[in-house]
C-alpha cells in the first residue's frame, strides 16, 4: 500500500491565484505519434484533441527509458534513471530518494495518485492513495473506474492546493478495453515499422480501441474537474508515457519509443491552441511543477524548470535529451545509449554482434490476446514479403551506430550513419553522448547484468552517480 505522509496540514501555505492545482492524466504505452495531435492517422481521441486545442502541445517530449517503471521514476524525481538508480524494467530507486509528493508538500501540497503506481520503493514516493482506477496494467479486463474518489480529492480542501497523478493502464496489453469494431482492420494505416499481417491488424485495431477508450476516462476526469470548479485553478499535464508494445517503441531507445506526448493546460496562464518545439524531458516536470508552486528545485535533480515556456517566455529549453535501455530484465542483456536535439537522433547499440530479443513481445503475450502474439506471423511472412523481412530484421539484428534525421523521418527507417553529409552532427551527437555517460559514471555494457539489476533490486547500486 501507499503511504500517507501528510503531518502538517496545518502549517501549510493557502492556495493563491499563482500557485496552481496539478492534475497529471497519464496514459500507459502508448506510442505519441498514434495521436491524432501528433499526426496519427487511425485513433480517435476526441477529448486530447479538445485539451490540446485548449493549451500547449509539446512537439519534443522524452522519456528517458521507453518502459513503465524507469520513465515513471523520472518523472517523479526529477532524475535520470542512473541517478535515481531505477535504470531497469522491474527495479526500484536508490533508497532515500525523494520524490514529488515530498518536493510539494513544504508549499502547501496534497500529492495523490489514483491508478497504476509502479515506482518503489514506497518511502521514497509517497503518495496518498486515491481510490477508483484499477492499479494494474495487465489485468484481463481492467476493472471498471470510479471518479468518486478523484472528485473527493481534488474537492477536499479547498484552502490547501492539490497535485494529483491519475495513471491509467490503457493502452497498455492485453488490448481488451474499448470497441474494436470503429477500427476495421482492413481499413487501417499501418506506421512504416509495423509488419502488415492479418493478425497484426487486428491487434493494432484492439490497441486504437484501448486508445479510445483512454480518451473517453481523460474526458471524464476533465469533466469531473470542471464540476468541481477548480478547472481555472489547476494547471492539467496529459502525457503518453513510452511508445505501444509493438516492435519498434516500447523497450527501445527509437523515436517512438522514447519520444512521448506532453500536452499543458492552464487558464489564463498558458496560450491555448499552440505547438512548441521546445526540448524537453521527463526529468524536467518535476522541477517545473516546483518551481511553479513557488518553491526551489532540489539540487540533487538533473531536470531543470521549463516553466518560462509555458508561460510562452521562452521557445526553447534543453539542448538534448537522453535515452537508456538496459533490457535485461525484459530478455537478453542488449544496452542502448542514445540522444536528441529533437531533429537529429544518434543511437549507439553497445553489443551490436548480439541479437535483441524481448520475452513478452517476441513471446506468449505479443499480442491482445496473451496466448495468441502477432510477431509469429511476423516471421512467418518474412520469406514472401521483403518488407516484413526487413523489419524484424531491423529489430533483431542493430548496427554499432544509428543516425536519423527524425524531424523528416519520424518512424527511423533510413539510417544515416557515416554519410559525409552528416558526419559534423554525427561527431557532435557522438560526443555530447560520451560526456553525459561520464557523468552519470555509467560504464555501458556492464550495467546490463543479471548481477546488477538484481543488486538493484535489493537497494544497492553498483554504478550511478557520485
Amino acid at each position: 500500500m501507499i503511504l500517507i505522509l501528510w503531518t502538517f496540514v496545518g502549517a501549510c501555505p493557502l492556495i493563491s491565484a499563482d500557485k496552481p492545482n496539478i492534475l497529471i492524466i497519464l496514459a500507459d504505452d502508448c506510442t505519441f505519434n498514434d495521436l491524432p495531435v501528433y499526426g496519427g492517422q487511425n485513433a480517435k481521441t476526441p477529448n486530447i484533441d479538445r485539451l490540446a486545442s485548449e493549451g500547449l502541445t509539446f512537439n519534443r517530449a522524452y522519456v528517458s527509458s521507453a518502459m513503465c517503471q524507469p520513465c515513471r521514476a523520472e518523472l517523479y524525481t526529477g532524475q535520470y534513471p542512473q541517478r535515481n538508480g531505477c535504470a531497469w524494467n522491474h527495479s526500484a530507486s536508490r533508497p532515500g530518494t525523494r520524490s514529488l509528493p515530498q518536493y510539494l508538500a513544504p508549499q502547501g501540497y496534497r500529492t495523490g495518485i489514483a491508478g497504476k503506481v509502479h515506482v518503489l520503493p514506497e518511502a521514497s514516493f509517497p503518495f496518498e492513495s486515491v481510490p477508483g482506477f484499477d492499479p494494474s496494467c495487465t489485468r484481463n479486463p481492467t476493472r471498471a473506474h470510479d471518479l468518486s474518489g478523484v472528485r473527493e480529492f481534488i474537492s477536499h480542501d479547498a484552502k490547501h492546493p492539490f497535485c494529483l497523478v491519475v495513471a491509467l493502464t490503457e493502452p497498455h496489453v492485453p488490448w481488451v478495453m474499448g470497441d474494436a469494431s470503429a477500427y476495421p482492420p482492413s481499413k487501417l494505416k499501418l506506421p512504416p515499422n509495423i509488419a502488415d499481417t492479418p493478425k497484426t491488424r487486428q491487434d493494432f485495431a484492439a490497441y486504437l480501441a484501448e486508445i479510445t477508450y483512454m480518451d473517453q476516462q481523460v474526458g471524464e476526469i476533465l469533466a469531473a474537474l470542471d464540476q468541481s470548479g477548480m478547472a481555472q485553478k489547476t494547471l492539467v499535464l496529459f502525457t503518453s508515457e513510452q511508445g505501444s508494445q509493438f516492435p519498434g517503441n516500447k523497450w527501445t531507445c527509437w523515436n517512438t519509443g522514447l519520444h512521448t506526448a506532453l500536452i499543458a493546460r492552464w487558464p489564463g496562464q498558458i496560450t491555448s491552441n499552440k505547438h512548441t518545439d521546445a526540448l524537453v524531458q521527463y526529468a524536467d516536470v518535476t522541477p517545473t511543477l516546483i518551481d511553479l508552486s513557488g518553491g526551489e528545485p532540489s539540487p540533487a535533480m538533473e531536470g531543470r524548470s521549463f516553466a518560462a515556456v509555458l508561460r510562452g517566455e521562452k521557445s526553447t529549453h534543453r539542448d538534448f535529451a537522453y535515452g537508456v535501455h538496459n533490457n535485461i530484465p525484459e530478455g537478453p542483456a542488449y544496452p542502448v545509449r542514445s540522444i536528441t536535439d529533437g531533429e537529429w537522433h544518434y543511437i549507439r547499440n553497445l553489443t551490436p554482434s548480439e541479437i535483441y530479443i524481448e520475452k513478452h513481445l517476441m513471446g506468449v503475450q505479443g499480442g491482445g490476446a496473451l496466448n495468441n502474439p502477432y510477431w509469429p506471423t511476423w516471421v512467418s511472412s518474412a520469406a514472401d514479403k521483403p518488407a516484413n523481412y526487413n523489419l524484424v530484421k531491423r529489430y533483431i539484428t542493430r548496427p554499432a551506430e544509428e543516425l536519423y534525421h527524425t524531424g523528416k523521418d519520424p518512424y527511423e527507417m533510413t539510417n544515416l550513419i557515416h554519410r559525409p553529409e552528416h558526419l559534423e552532427i554525427q561527431a557532435k551527437l557522438s560526443a555530447q553522448l560520451d560526456a553525459w555517460m561520464r557523468e552519470q559514471n555509467d560504464p555501458g555494457i556492464p550495467m546490463d547484468t543479471p548481477k546488477v539489476h538484481q543488486a538493484a533490486k535489493r537497494g544497492e547500486h553498483l554504478f550511478g552517480p557520485k
